[in-house]
Parts: structure tokens; sequence; C-alpha cells
């Protein structure tokens, strides 16, 4: 998931990073006085990526974690997914989430602990991995929350669930933990969060958008029908390489001409899959499309008009009945938009300007990119929840890409390396001060 903050004043507030006006108190000393130890943790994550669904060995090694600092931990929940519970008398029942799945990636980093780990995808090729979205730190960030909220019991009051969450990048970790009861095996929270870091923004810098944070995210399938023929007599055939550019024509004025202005949406055709020699006319046509929204009237709008266009246009074409395109929404693939309450995401932002000063706490935009995260929240409209991001460019990197307009790297990039001590160090003082808060004696 690529996200990009829109930061007003970033470059002002950068330069003064160093100095910034929180003051060092005794949870963010204790926090820093244990990075040695988080560090070993993160570069041992770092180095042993897991794919999707896979993460056998990472969620043993938190379980682990999580048990020695007395959580009644529940393991192979949704399938790999870790629940770690911590019960401390009454008040609410906050959920902290982390993902664990790494990237199918070859990492060129250079880093020292690089991942070389080789995998098979679900498909059977063979593949690298890598920790390319930054899960690791989310990983780390939350073992160095687990163990300040569990030294300070004496501070807070309520149910903690802590969840080490599978397939993220695939869209499917969140639904699996829910379908396999985590609303009623275990205490169903009324409040959820969870941070992720940020490619595009200096590292210590924290951002978030109360309501929508993230799209729904959906993966269309248009197979195109036509009849095929020698490439010399196209009017004996009906040519899909024809009737499918006119689909990918067509497709553009769904949201250029059917869609609010001021309602965000995305239609991309990411394939064209068709024919296989110069002379010869295919008899079908393959077009894949990722289709990004945030209301669900606007989905359905989006979704509705795919079909019909691909209908329409084969019927202006003359393509026989019998030989309509068919059209194939991927529903394991879906991710519905992250919704953040915003009343708690403004409240909860107000608790980490004290903390951390103004100029490193930014209302950012919500962006296209997808996150499962929001299911926990979709799941019950009682729930308040919110992610915010935690800035990861070393600092020199971001002044010097400032200075010189270089590309920085991406999530997803074999390049990906962020400042992983102050990504850490920030997201577990922000979680554990937000919960601190929530569950206040």
């Amino acid at each position: 998931m690529t996200r990009k903050f829109t930061i007003l004043g970033l470059l002002a507030a950068a330069s003064v990073l160093a100095v910034s006006p929180a003051q060092a108190d005794d949870l963010k000393d204790a926090i820093a006085a244990d990075l040695p130890s988080l560090m070993d943790i993160y570069r041992d994550l770092h180095s042993n990526p897991e794919l999707s669904g896979e993460e056998v060995r990472t969620a043993a090694k938190l379980a682990a974690e999580a048990r020695r600092l007395g959580f009644k931990v529940t393991e192979k929940v949704g399938g790999t997914g870790v629940v770690a519970v911590m019960e401390n008398g009454e008040g609410p029942t906050v959920l902290l989430r982390a993902d664990m799945d790494g990237l199918p990636l070859e990492e060129k980093t250079g880093l020292p602990y690089a991942s070389r780990v080789q995998a098979k995808t679900r498909q059977g090729n063979d593949t690298f991995v890598m920790h390319a979205c930054g899960h690791d730190t989310h990983m780390t960030g939350w073992v160095a929350t687990a163990r300040q909220l569990t030294v300070r019991k004496d501070e807070w009051a309520g149910t903690l669930v802590m969840i080490l969450q599978p397939a993220e990048e695939t869209g499917e970790g969140a639904l699996a933990m829910l379908e396999d009861g985590l609303y009623t095996r275990f205490p169903k929270p009324d409040y959820a969060m969870a941070f992720h870091d940020a490619a595009g923004v200096p590292a210590g810098y924290i951002g978030y958008a109360p309501g929508f944070a993230l799209a729904n995210v959906d993966s269309v399938d248009i197979e195109v029908k036509g009849v095929g023929g020698h490439g010399a007599y196209p009017h004996t055939t009906k040519d899909p390489v024809v009737l499918a550019s006119r689909i990918v024509g067509s497709l553009q004025t769904l949201v250029s001409r059917e869609i609010d202005p001021q309602d965000p949406a995305v239609v991309t055709v990411g394939s064209f899959q068709a024919g296989s020699k110069h002379n010869v006319i295919s008899d079908d046509a393959l077009l894949l499309l990722t289709v990004r929204s945030y209301g669900d009237d606007t989905r359905a709008k989006l979704l509705d008009g795919i079909k019909r266009i691909a209908r329409g246009e084969a019927i202006a074409a003359g393509v026989p009945e019998d030989r309509m395109p068919v059209v194939t929404l991927r529903e394991t693939e879906f991710t519905p938009a992250t919704y953040n309450s915003p009343e708690f995401s403004v409240e909860m932002a107000r608790i980490f300007e004290t903390r951390f000063g103004k100029d490193r706490v930014v209302q950012s935009k919500p962006v296209m990119g997808g996150e499962d995260f929001g299911r926990y929240g979709r799941a019950d409209e009682n729930i308040k929840s919110m992610i915010f991001w935690v800035g990861g460019v070393p600092m020199a990197e971001y002044q010097a890409s400032l200075a010189e307009g270089t590309k920085l790297p991406s999530l997803h990039s074999s390049f990906w390396a962020p400042d992983a001590e102050k990504v850490i160090a920030t997201g577990a003082e922000a979680m554990t001060a937000a919960t601190l808060q929530i569950m206040k004696k």
C-alpha cells in the first residue's frame, strides 16, 4: 500500500525535528531504554519475512513474547493470527492490531540484515520475500506497546486485546479473523487502533485523517469474447481486441462523467491480455481492473457501470448474445474503505500533539490505497476506530530529496528501508499514550 501525505508547512517543520518541543518523560525514556532489545526483534523479523497466510514463524515468535508478558494468548485465529488478551478490572476494551505478512520481492536495500528468504507463491512460483511495507516495524511497535502497558497496569483499567493479523497484503486477514470469532470468542472492543509507516514523510512525524482514510479496493476481471479468425480477413470476425479497446476507453467516462467530481474514484485497467500471433485474431481478450472508491454508493455505481459498459460496447460491436463479455468481481480480494471515527481521531490527535508537538502531528488527506484494518470498525458501528501514519523516511534522505528533487522509494519498493528506530519508538509511544488515555483509571 503506497500512501502519501499532503502536509502544510512540512518543510519548515522538518528542519526542527531534532529540537522537537515534546518533552522527555517516563514513557519516552522507557521506550528509548528498551530500543536495543526491540531492534533485535526488528532485525530478526526483517530478515525472516513470510508471505500472506504463511506467517507461522512470525506468529509463534511474537505469541511467545505476549505469553511472557502475562497475556492470555490464542494462536491460529483466522489462519495464523494471534489474539493476546489482558484483563485488568472494569473499563473499556481496546483492540490494538499489527499486521505480519511480507511481500514477494527481492530486497535491494543493502542492509546487513536484509532478507534473503525465498518461498513459493500460491501459484507455485519461486520468489524472494521482503518486508517492503514496513510490517516488521508495526510488529515491533506492537511488542513495545505491549511491554509498556504491561508494566503500567496500575495506570489503566479494562481489557486489552492485542492482535497480530495475517494476510493484510491480500486483503484477507481481518475478515478471516472476524469470521473465526474475533468478536465472539474474545472480548469485543469499544476502540480499535493501529499505525502504519509512511514512505513520503520524515521519520517520527504522525499523520491522521478523520473520516475516510483509505479506499474501497475491488479487483474486476472482464473476459471479452469475440469471434476469431485470420488477420487478413477481419470482416469474418468479431475482433475482441478492438472491442476490449473500446471498453477501456468507455470505462474512463465512469469517473469523468458519471461520478461527482468531488467524490474521488479510480478505475484503472492494469492488464490487457489478448492474442498470440501477428496474423491471428483471437477468440477472446482479458482485462484486469482495480477499482477504488470511498462510499458504498459510489462503489456500487462504479461496479454496475463496468458491467453496463462492457455489455453495451459488445452490443454496439454486433457480438452475438452468447458471446457477451463476462464481468467477474473478485469478492475474496475486496478490501472495504477504512473510515476513522472523526471525533475519536481528533481526540487522539490532540493527545499526540501534546506529546510530540504540533509540528510533528499533521492532518492528512485520505488516499486511494487499501488497508483491511477498516473491517474491524465496520463489523460493529459502535466501535470507534483509527489508523494513523508514522513517517519513516530518514531525515537526511528526506532533506536531500527536497534539495535535489530526487525520488524517494515508496512502500512496496525493494529499496524501502525506513528509519526503523524512529518508526518503532514513535508508533509505540503514540499507541501506548493513546491507550493509557482511553483506559485511564
